[in-house]
């Protein structure tokens, strides 16, 4: 299937999917925080929310590119809205997945 032939996701998909990320974030950074403490508002980057720095950014973006698929590109000006929190993340890996 390719990204625009995807069907929407209910509510309880959207949630499923943003609570299986956020388990992929913990998982994959060997973050010391429990999944559900991650606010799927709140900024994945900087001092605020989860506090990511860009070295955990980049990781992160290889582990859900081969997750999902898809490739996410490192130098896409696009990065800093997608991983600006786990609701946008989201949303673009549900747009864009191929698995």
């Amino acid at each position: 299937m390719s990204p625009s032939t995807h069907a929407p996701l209910s509510d309880d998909d959207t949630a499923t999917l943003q609570r299986e990320i956020a388990e992929l974030i913990v998982v994959s950074l060997n973050l010391d925080v429990a999944a559900s403490a991650i606010a799927v508002e709140a900024p994945l980057y900087g001092d605020e929310g989860l506090g990511l720095d860009s070295i955990d950014i980049l990781e992160l973006a290889l582990v859900v590119s081969k997750r999902y698929g898809f490739a996410l590109r490192a130098d896409s000006e696009d990065n800093v809205r997608i991983f600006s929190s786990l609701a946008q993340l989201a949303d673009y890996v549900r747009a864009h997945r191929t698995c």
